[in-house]
């Protein structure tokens, strides 16, 4: 059928009914404004639904740019007059000058003097690949009883370590000792409402689709058709696949927060389907994350992937560590900050001095930023021991985005221990049957996403 006759179709079958007032639909138009006004007012001020840590995104937005070698001429005074129409619910204005501050950030210039140009750029997997020596894969018996309880410790400790680190996320370690003290608990019943999990169950059901030919274009179709809404770079890729935008595109149209922690949340799924196999996870993990991020941001992603493909052949959580960061490219700003990290880590004698390092390094970088909370992935694992209950401390009160970080590495620690071994105080009912606020899942057990990484790997 042709475009015409479908709609030659509507206009001539069609009979005229005249409609009452009551009956006309012009009244949407005010809910639409009112969507309208809460989506560009949580630009300006928001508060993170876990922990309602405050945010301000269009700063966020100014700061992500600058992190990333460029300039924003007069993009400060327009967020300065923004926060006060804000604030005096003048949405008329709020409006026009949102507008005009992505036409700034659109039009933003290359600064020359930025240490941000020192550093190579990867710009596809080819690239990437071609610069690492890798190990040799190591073959993992994945039809076994004990790959699946590897896996099943994996997934329940991911969703305590985001558990645990949602209460808490979006503050700064000593404002966390100051408020709860030492946390070493959960501070409150915890949920599986985060978007961690809700992105890598979208790539999971890729995956299972195609398996290792899975692309990124299967995967942002798979977020497009599960996911209705997202946080800063997933967002804007939402919007972008929303309107026929694809990979790697999604991940880089107006999108100044290609290089914060969105993709790096979500690589341990790739390293649990990749068990052994370094090279596969880092390949899958760049196929998911160039829908939304791009050059440091995917490799971001790569590095969890890899360090959750290693957990199943290795127990030694400090030689991951290292193995880990000797696959990212040594001239690669992501590869900079992990080098940092670690050697704070050799050079203090305890997880809080090394931190305080990297906290006083990575300032300048806002808190959902790829890099300071690639830091406090490498001071825990370090200082952590392998220890279940030492790790997720040090991660929790490390701060930053602590759900992110926390979910990563403690599934590095829940393939490592076993199921059995972990502490009892952190197994929880909700974490037998799981929510979340995407379309197909709203409800799902831990055995039903054991069972569909499993099988998904040996269809």
């Amino acid at each position: 059928m042709k475009a015409y006759e479908l709609t030659k179709k509507l206009l001539y079958e069609t009979k005229p009914v005249l409609r009452k007032v009551e009956d006309q639909t012009w009244d949407v138009m005010g809910q639409i404004e009112g969507f309208e006004d809460m989506k560009t007012s949580m630009l300006w001020k928001s508060n993170v639904p876990g922990s309602g840590a405050p945010e301000c995104i269009t700063a966020a937005m100014v700061q992500a740019l600058e992190n990333r070698g460029y300039e924003v001429p007069g993009a400060m005074d327009l967020v300065l007059k923004g926060l006060e129409y804000h604030d005096n619910k003048n949405f008329i204005e709020l409006h026009k000058t949102t507008s005009l501050l992505f036409e700034k950030l659109n039009s933003a210039i290359i600064n020359k003097d930025s240490s941000y140009w020192k550093y190579t750029v990867y710009e596809d997997f080819k690239s990437y690949e071609n610069v690492i020596n890798w190990p040799n894969n190591i073959e993992v018996d994945t039809t076994t009883k004990k790959f699946e309880l590897e896996t099943k410790s994996g997934w329940v400790s991911q969703m305590i370590g985001a558990a645990a680190g949602t209460q808490v996320e979006g503050f700064v370690t000593d404002n966390l000792f100051e408020a709860f003290g030492d946390v070493t608990e959960f501070l409150r019943e915890p949920t599986t409402f985060n978007d961690d999990l809700t992105f890598e169950l979208s790539f999971l059901n890729a995956f299972k689709k195609k398996h290792y030919d899975v692309t990124s274009k299967d995967i942002a179709l798979e977020w497009i058709g599960l996911v209705p809404a997202g946080w800063s770079a997933e967002d804007i890729a939402l919007r972008n696949i929303k309107y026929g935008i694809m990979p790697p595109m999604s991940g880089t149209l107006n999108n100044p927060f290609s290089e914060w922690i969105g993709a790096q949340m979500r690589g341990a799924v790739c390293g649990m389907v990749a068990p052994g196999n370094p090279r596969m996870a880092a390949k899958l993990a760049w196929s998911d994350a160039e829908v939304s991020h791009a050059n440091n941001g995917i490799l971001g992603e790569v590095f969890n992937a890899i360090i959750t493909s290693l957990a199943y052949v290795n127990n030694d959580v400090v030689n991951i560590l290292e193995t880990g960061i000797e696959l990212i490219p040594e001239d690669s700003e992501y590869r900079s900050v992990l080098d940092f990290a670690y050697k704070q880590c050799l050079k203090f004698d305890n997880w809080k001095d090394a931190w305080k390092a990297c906290e006083k390094e990575f300032v300048k970088y806002n808190w959902i930023h790829a890099y300071p909370n690639a830091a406090a992935e490498v001071v825990a694992l370090y200082f952590g021991d392998g220890d279940f209950n030492k790790t997720l401390n040090i991660i929790t009160m490390a701060g930053m985005d602590v759900d992110c970080n926390a979910a990563q590495i403690m599934t590095v620690i829940g393939i490592i221990i076993g199921y059995d071994n972990i502490p009892n105080k952190w197994l929880h009912k909700n974490f037998e049957n799981i929510k979340t606020y995407m379309r197909d899942f709203k409800q799902i057990s831990l055995d039903s996403i054991v069972q569909m990484t499993v099988s998904s790997i040996n269809k």
